[in-house]
């Protein structure tokens, strides 16, 4: 019996208590932890809940989760960043359920009314090209304003030339690096395009300078109302579209760019199972190797609501199932023409959009497919509460976010008008700009 006590405390002596652990390991050791793990941690003892207290650890839970990119634009864009209580500010972020809706009054000079356009929030800036118009004519115009700290100043549009892409409306266009590329199209002949060009914004002169970039003998079949987004620094993503005569397209594309961004080579990813044939869905970059697909219209003219992730680590589509009938409103799920973006927090905020009725729609979602590591990724889905100023109902409008992940920015799309005789549809271009804020 003695030597039994002797050898139980022989292997307790051995064994360090979590008290003696330094503080920077335990801080490193949290860092690795999911939430739910820390939180736990925090019942330990007095050490790691003072600890799991303090606002270091809480910025950098913020820095790991929503990246160095975000928090930084959150803290330049704060009148106090010393008084940012990260804390608070992720758990409201944790349980969102509301966004706010603002009006900027634009200048006297700005983008007329359109749709299917290209929105990119890009070196501080909001930088817009072409989409169509009323007679169904395309644009070749290019704008773009200021936005600074201040969501709430009005936006001075300023129409710049430059040599670039021909007008066309429902083309892609992305940020990657310091370079904007723009894909493909259609214009008011029925057209489709696949050239790719890449465009650097000259910030003294705020002008763009566009160049057609060199991808080789391989590209793409000419498409429009495609669904793109970048995928890493260098690689950009396209699925789907409407071809040649009208044809839904299924396909997935990638652009290789070179280091030095100077010429890209494409390469068509062919996996089993894909996506149906669809234009007007989206595609929305979320983080690591994961992009996300939802909705369209299929060639059937159905709207869909299906979600998918293409893996960019193996170059492989895996569907996202969900039961639509444990989703609260789910019937309105379905749609075409929306927008999906990233958001603060890795999640995906869509807005927008019509159904097979082409009934628009002024609602908020948030699809959260980010919780898990499984093939079978759990889904959330929420409806998000809408308050200050109230859109009109919308699709093919186009948004983007600012640094932060806090700010959207809407601009333009299909709204309902005002019935006349020689417009039995009622549907008319509409010209504004507002931001979606997320109320933390």
């Amino acid at each position: 019996m003695a030597d039994d006590a002797a050898s139980t405390s022989s292997i307790t002596r051995s064994f360090t208590s979590i008290t003696d652990i330094s503080h920077d390991h335990l801080f490193s050791i949290l860092l690795l932890l999911p939430l739910e793990s820390i939180l736990s941690f925090a019942m330990t003892c007095k050490k790691t809940t003072r600890l799991t207290h303090s606002h270091t650890l809480w910025k950098s839970i913020c820095t790991r989760d929503w990246g160095h990119s975000a928090v930084d634009a959150l803290v330049n864009s704060s009148s106090s960043p010393h008084s940012i209580d990260w804390k608070r500010l992720y758990q409201r972020l944790r349980n969102l359920d509301r966004v706010s809706c603002y009006k900027l009054t634009d200048s006297e000079n700005s983008p007329g009314p359109r749709a299917s356009h290209s929105l990119n929030f890009f070196s501080g800036c909001l930088v817009l090209f072409g989409g169509g118009s009323e007679g169904g004519r395309h644009l070749d115009d290019t704008w773009i304003t200021y936005i600074g700290n201040n969501f709430k100043r009005m936006m001075n549009w300023q129409r710049v030339r430059s040599d670039g892409p021909s007008g066309r409306f429902g083309h892609s266009c992305v940020v990657i690096g310091n370079s904007l590329i723009l894909f493909g199209g259609i214009n008011d002949t029925g057209i489709r395009q696949n050239d790719t060009w890449m465009a650097q914004l000259e910030t003294n002169t705020s002008t763009l300078s566009w160049r057609l970039l060199d991808v080789g003998p391989v590209a793409p079949p000419t498409r429009g109302a495609h669904a793109c987004c970048l995928i890493d620094n260098r690689r950009m993503l396209i699925h789907g579209g409407i071809g040649l005569s009208g044809l839904r397209l299924g396909d997935t594309w990638v652009l290789n760019l070179s280091e030095n961004l100077r010429f890209g080579t494409w390469h068509e990813t062919v996996t089993h199972p894909v996506p149906s044939p669809r234009s007007g869905h989206t595609l929305t970059y979320i983080g690591g190797s994961k992009t996300v697909l939802f909705g369209g219209r299929g060639i059937g003219y159905e709207v869909l609501n299906d979600v998918w992730y293409f893996d960019s680590s193996n170059l492989r589509w895996v569907p996202v199932l969900f039961e639509l009938r444990n989703i609260p409103g789910g019937l309105s799920l379905p749609r075409v023409g929306h927008s999906a973006t990233l958001i603060l927090g890795g999640r995906v905020l869509i807005y927008g959009g019509e159904d097979s009725y082409r009934h628009r729609k002024n609602d908020f979602w948030l699809l959260d497919i980010n919780e898990g590591s499984r093939i079978r990724l759990p889904t959330i889905w929420r409806r998000l509460k809408s308050e200050g100023y109230e859109p009109r109902s919308r699709s093919f409008h186009r948004a983007c976010a600012d640094e932060s992940g806090r700010f959207l920015y809407v601009f333009g799309g299909m709204v309902d008008g005002i019935l006349q005789p020689a417009e039995p549809a009622g549907l008319r271009f509409d010209g504004e700009l507002f931001v979606v804020e997320l109320v933390l």
